[in-house]
Formats: C-alpha cells, structure tokens, sequence
C-alpha cells in the first residue's frame, strides 16, 4: 500500500487563567522585571491552579482541536501526550486525557523528550498515519512546569509557565493537484546526547534517587539548570538541525515560510535565526506572554500565527526544538489550512 501523506488539520491550545507576572515574581524572589525581560524576553506566564494538573491542560487543549476540526472524540485512533510533568508516574497522561475526552476506540502513550517532546511528538503521529495504521492521531503538548519549579532559584522560576496544544494529524486530500500532493509532513531530523543530561534535569523522584525526606529538603524534585551550557548548546544545535533537514531536502533558507522554535529564551531564538539567516519576521516568538511552557510552547506559537495570519495555507514552516537529555529535533511540513 503506497504511503499516505499526513497533514496537520487542526490546532487547539489552553493555558489556565492565572497569571504571574514579573512584578509578581519581584516580590519572590531577587530579581526585576527589566533584568527578566532583557535576559529572556519573558514578561508573564500563566500558572495552573491548586488542583490542576497536566491532564486537565491536555483535555481542554484535545478539546478545541477537535472543536477547531468539528469532530468528536470517538473518531481518534491514537492520543501521544508530549510531557515531562505527568499527573503521577503510571497510569499514562494519555490514558487520562482519552477517558476524559470519551475517545472509546483510541489507544496511546506519553512521549518523552522535554522540550523536544512535541516535535518528537509530530514525527510519531505523522509516521502512524503515514503507514496507514491510523487516520486521526491527536498529539498533545502540555505541562504544568509550575509544580516542578523552585520559586525561590531566580535562575529558573523566571523562566517557565504552564500550557497546553494540540494538533490533529490525518491522511491529506487524494489528487492529481501538484499543490493538494505538496501539502503535509516533510521531513523530520532528530538526535539525542545523553552526555548533556547533567546540565538539565531534575534529579529526584525515579528509580536512580526515589523520593525521600532528604530529596524533598534538598529541592531535588524540581528544575536544575546549569544556564549556560544549554544556551550554548541550545543554539548551535537549532542552527545544525534546521539547517541539515533543509539541505536534506534541496531547500534553502530563503524557502522557508516561518520557523516555529520552541520557546525557551528570547536570546536564543533570536542567536538562532541569526546563524540561519532568517529574518525575524520569518520568526514565531511569543515566549513574552508565556514563558517556556516545555511541551506546549510549539503548538501555542503555531496557534498565534495562524491567529496573526502569519501561517497560511501551503507555507513551509519547520518546527524546532533543543530540550534536556539533550534531545533535538526538527520537523518540516507544508501547512494545509
């Protein structure tokens, strides 16, 4: 059976009403609302309230996906949810989220990859509906970031937010039309350097170091980051990644539409798209409204483009992303709405 070509037909996001702001957080910590913005370009990010956690973001996210693309729930084979701050360890985020959205017929898992989780995310899905195994697979971003930061480390609770998105991947439209065949997933490259997992992890709470009155008074359970060496990192693997899978391809800089990085720090969006060449405007940013909010922040940005009518039907737009592990990846596709 000849392979289908999958598409993304649907984008649906959720962040919780809550928001801290930088003034907020000058009353928590030592820092300043111009020293946070110039460092990061953060100024807000939104924080799940008591109670809530990653599965509840993740169905009110799968939920205006699948409102956006007038479907109901029943109709999904497969739900991948992209996350690092499940509700618990075991059952699976994605075995909540499916008894949530009454999606009798679908099977899943959680994904992952930090902060590359959604790209990651992306390639699964669109490899299942590409082999003709499943035509409506729902991948999920979401994190609740907030219950694994320590908001007394101003190197890091400046940084995070909570949030969710989801994208909806399906086979594309059969036809003879160049342009109908062009539309969907591309190509993907993706690699992992377990050598970085020092540099951006949280320690605590797995089978190397479990939970224990000393972990818990020694902070071991949330976000440690050794700053620069991720920039560093972060920056000439974005510029490596986008630039192997465009050559890979026969593609130039100048072809791509849009590039939706993932959302991490102002400075290295801005250091990557400098080495790519690649004008701003070319450029989705949006992390001054949420902060880095891990696995959500691709699907958020996507989302703002499409509402700002930078993302239009049959552009080339590549999703990328470096995350803790390391894990890096990059995905590029023809949007097809």
């Amino acid at each position: 059976m000849a392979a289908l070509k999958p598409v993304i037909s649907s984008v649906g996001c959720y962040v919780p009403p809550d928001v801290l702001t930088n003034s907020d957080l000058e009353k928590m910590v030592q820092t300043n609302n111009e020293w946070i913005i110039d460092r990061t370009g953060i100024s807000e990010r939104h924080i799940a309230a008591p109670g809530v956690a990653t599965s509840d973001l993740a169905t009110c996210a799968a939920k205006a996906a699948l409102t956006s693309r007038g479907i109901d729930a029943s109709e999904l084979d497969a739900i991948l949810v992209c996350t690092v701050t499940p509700d618990m360890m075991f059952p699976s985020t994605a075995c909540l989220v499916q008894h949530n959205l009454g999606a009798p017929k679908a099977w899943g898992f959680d994904l992952v990859a930090a902060c590359s989780g959604f790209v990651y995310g992306l390639v699964t899905g669109a490899s299942f509906v590409a082999s003709g195994m499943h035509r409506k697979v729902l991948v999920i971003g979401a994190d609740t970031m907030s219950r694994i930061i320590d908001y007394q480390d101003r190197a890091t609770c400046i940084l995070f937010g909570d949030g969710a998105g989801a994208m909806l991947i399906e086979p594309g439209p059969n036809g003879s039309n160049d342009d109908v065949e062009s539309l969907g997933f591309v190509d993907f490259v993706g690699e992992i350097d377990g050598s970085g997992a020092p540099f951006l992890n949280m320690p605590a709470g797995g089978s190397r170091m479990p939970a224990s009155a000393e972990t818990v008074e020694n902070k071991l359970h949330y976000v440690h980051q050794e700053g620069a060496q991720v920039f560093k990192y972060a920056v000439l693997k974005m510029h490596e990644v986008c630039s192997a899978l465009l050559e890979r391809n026969g593609l130039s800089i100048s072809d791509l539409d849009l590039l939706v990085p993932h959302q991490a720090n102002r400075r290295i969006i801005s250091a990557t798209a400098e080495r790519l060449g690649l004008p701003m405007e070319k450029v989705m940013m949006n992390i001054g409204k949420y902060g880095n909010t891990t696995a959500g922040t691709i699907p958020l940005a996507t989302r703002d483009a499409l509402s700002e009518g930078r993302l239009k039907k049959g552009d080339l737009v590549m999703f990328a992303a470096v995350g803790a592990g390391y894990t890096v990846g990059a995905s590029l596709w023809r949007w097809a709405f």
